[in-house]
């Protein structure tokens, strides 16, 4: 799940939570979006991880000759 999704996520989890008034019978649709909004709060912060780690990665290129 990229940065893309993470806010789809988050976005899905706040419209359920805050905007939805509606009852479903066995599921609250409030918690669902709760749930939603931290799997993508986490997604967020995963993909800033990841990508920080891609950045810092040392690069070699020993394989080619030099020009």
């Amino acid at each position: 799940m990229y940065f893309g999704g993470s806010i789809a996520l988050l976005a899905l989890g706040a419209i359920l939570s805050f905007a939805v008034r509606d009852n479903i019978n066995e599921i609250d649709l409030v918690t669902v979006g709760y749930i939603l909004m931290a799997a993508g709060a986490l997604g967020i912060i995963l993909s800033l991880v990841v990508n920080g780690q891609r950045s810092n990665a040392v690069k070699r290129r020993d394989d080619v000759p030099p020009r």
